[in-house]
């Protein structure tokens, strides 16, 4: 089954294997390699040694973003949210069932936020401590533009945290360049095509100890986790980790590493963004976004405006022939979702591309491009 959806990828046979193993995650046999991991990490967010640290925790994307809100941002501070996607709308609940202020920065779901617009939310609210932005918004498809908006919250002299989890690996981030980062936030799930199970922070260290005691949290603690870690010698998790998962990612990483890294696999996962936003068109569907605002991520498609289409009978057809894409869609017009991340190339972006033609036929969809 070729899996075309924007996370969890589809992953190589050999870090699938490498889950097949009994760990003790406090064996000392293993912290050499949990240690190992957490370095390589902190390295590719562009940290450095002494002054960031890279602040693991189980769980799913939202653990991960959610620590960083409860860490960095007091209760009852304001934090501004660039809000142009359902990933946005997400942040924006675990911020406001925290006890944090959400202040919303509406832009469209087709384009970037601008460092302009950033820029004059935070000069209208000077209360305003944080802002908040999802790097790759797999709602839609596109990419804001961080480095850029960074700038203008550096230059206003506040603090952001930055949902990377569909971003991470794939675009280009550096912690040496972003001193205005409280933390960048992914998980090992996505682009460097690990299995689903943990979430990663990585921080300046003096800034997670100077916000120990904002979480009111212990679960959601990246304060905590790292003076756990610094009482422990850097060598445990706290609680129980997912260790095999942990395992399976240190294997991705060594493949991520041999592919080139972060510029190799933006190129590869671009090309299939490339040919999957232009075959798709040869189809006569629609995708969502202009080629100028496509993110290389994930592709989202109108649906075809046929009545006799159904997004979960396409979904369904699609998958006897060997392709599996999202059975939901996150855009206020109905669309599909369909990845391009993962162990994907281009090849499979064109089987993929012939199962949905047949399918397509079979179903009879002659009306294709969206009402």
């Amino acid at each position: 089954m070729l899996l075309l959806i924007p996370g969890p990828v589809q992953t190589r046979p050999e870090v699938r294997a490498a889950m097949a193993v009994d760990i003790a995650p406090w064996d000392r046999d293993f912290m050499p390699e949990y240690a190992g991991i957490r370095d390589k990490v902190r390295d590719l967010a562009g940290g450095i040694a002494g002054q960031h640290a890279c602040l693991p925790l189980q769980g799913a994307g939202h653990f991960i973003t959610e620590a960083a809100i409860r860490t960095f941002v007091p209760a009852g501070a304001k934090l501004l949210l660039v809000m142009n996607g359902t990933y946005a709308d997400r942040m924006a609940r675990l911020a406001r069932e925290a006890g944090r202020v959400v202040v919303p920065l509406a832009v469209p779901d087709h384009r970037s936020v601008t460092p302009a617009e950033v820029a004059e939310a935070l000069a209208a609210d000077p209360a305003i401590s944080h802002v908040g932005i999802v790097y790759s918004e797999t709602g839609s498809g596109i990419v804001n533009d961080v480095p850029g908006v960074g700038a203008a919250v550096r230059a206003a002299g506040r603090r952001m945290i930055v949902d990377a989890v569909s971003a991470f690996g794939a675009l280009p981030f550096d912690l040496k360049v972003q001193p205005e980062v409280d933390a960048v936030v992914f998980t090992s799930n996505k682009c460097i095509e690990g299995l689903p199970g943990i979430g990663f922070a990585v921080c300046p260290i003096d800034r997670v100890t100077a916000c120990a005691g904002n979480a009111g949290s212990w679960s959601f603690d990246l304060s905590d986790i790292y003076a756990t870690a610094l009482r422990a010698g850097w060598g445990s998790f706290r609680f129980t980790p997912p260790v095999q998962a942990l395992h399976a990612f240190g294997k991705a990483l060594e493949f991520f590493e041999a592919e080139g890294g972060q510029p190799a696999r933006h190129a590869r996962y671009r090309e299939n963004a490339r040919l999957l936003h232009e075959g798709i068109r040869a189809l006569g569907l629609k995708p969502y976004l202009d080629w100028e605002h496509q993110g290389p991520i994930i592709v989202t498609v109108h649906q075809p405006a046929d009545p006799r289409f159904t997004l979960m009978e396409f979904v369904e057809a699609l998958k006897k022939r060997g392709v599996l894409i999202s059975n939901f869609y996150n855009t206020p017009a109905p669309t599909m979702r369909i990845g391009c991340i993962g162990d994907i190339h281009a090849e499979d972006i064109r089987f993929a591309l012939r199962a949905i033609a047949e399918t397509l036929d079979e179903m009879g969809i002659r009306q294709r491009d969206a009402a």
